[in-house]
């Protein structure tokens, strides 16, 4: 199953603030506490008695994060796991929240950085108990923006093609297809989040990867090798097991879900 992280693009603020909602006013029904971050003045229809009680808080973009500034991934991660372990003390079942991130994503920079942010908390998310809802405005910000960060997500309203993101179970997940068309963005994706190997094997679920072409797959492996370690595809598809088979790959493993 997988975990709850969103990447949403948007046409417009009233349309994610309606999404925002609701997918707030889920995270209130499961027990979470819920945070809408954003850099405007939030419609909280239904949740005023949330409010009330301190299960929903509004806050600010500029309260959240480094606005105008480089975000740093690892500590903007940690902030948001210390909110969820805050929250779980007070008696909720986790952190719920949704944020406009648009504006962290200005410039080249930003964008590399907070990419890379989305799937260090992505890692996080993959626990269960922090869930989140990323914003992007469609009217700021073009489609390839939008790609390098919903590639990062394992679910939302874009399609980049794949889906790069955190496991519970393995060093990431990968879902959807990689082809000719999708071959820099998985570069990029790679190197932004950059699964790490244990015990010289780099474990990647693929039960949701349909397809792989060979230039993808050699890309897998020479990230591994990269990292000193043997890249092993765990529950590939028989097309992908039978292409792993075909190139002959030795530093690549296939393996069934134990």
């Amino acid at each position: 199953m997988l975990h709850d992280h969103r990447c949403w693009a948007f046409e417009s603020p009233d349309e994610f603030q309606a999404r925002a909602r609701e997918f707030l006013r889920d995270g209130l029904a499961r027990g979470t506490q819920v945070w809408f971050v954003t850099p405007g003045e939030p419609v909280l229809d239904g949740l005023d008695e949330a409010l009330d009680t301190g299960a929903a808080r509004v806050l600010s973009l500029d309260e959240t994060y480094s606005v105008g500034t480089v975000v740093d991934p690892d500590a903007q991660a940690r902030s948001y796991a210390e909110a969820t372990e805050a929250a779980l003390a007070a008696g909720y079942t986790g952190l719920r929240v949704a944020a406009d991130h648009t504006a962290l994503v200005a410039t080249p920079e930003q964008l590399d950085a907070f990419a890379r942010y989305e799937h260090t908390v992505d890692r996080y998310a993959a626990a269960g108990t922090f869930s989140a809802m990323c914003g992007y405005d469609l009217g700021r910000v073009d489609d390839e923006v939008v790609a390098r960060v919903a590639c990062l997500h394992p679910v939302g309203n874009a399609d980049p093609g794949f889906r790069l993101f955190g496991s519970a179970s393995a060093s990431a997940a990968l879902a959807g297809e990689l082809d000719l068309y999708t071959e820099d963005l998985l570069t990029e994706a790679l190197r932004r989040a950059d699964p790490r190997p244990v015990d010289g094997r780099l474990v990647l679920d693929v039960s949701g990867l349909r397809f792989a072409d060979h230039r993808s797959l050699t890309r897998l492996a020479e990230h591994a090798e990269g990292e000193g370690a043997t890249l092993v595809l765990r529950d590939p598809s028989p097309a992908v097991t039978r292409l792993v088979e075909v190139l002959g790959l030795p530093s690549v493993r296939v393996e069934g879900v134990a």
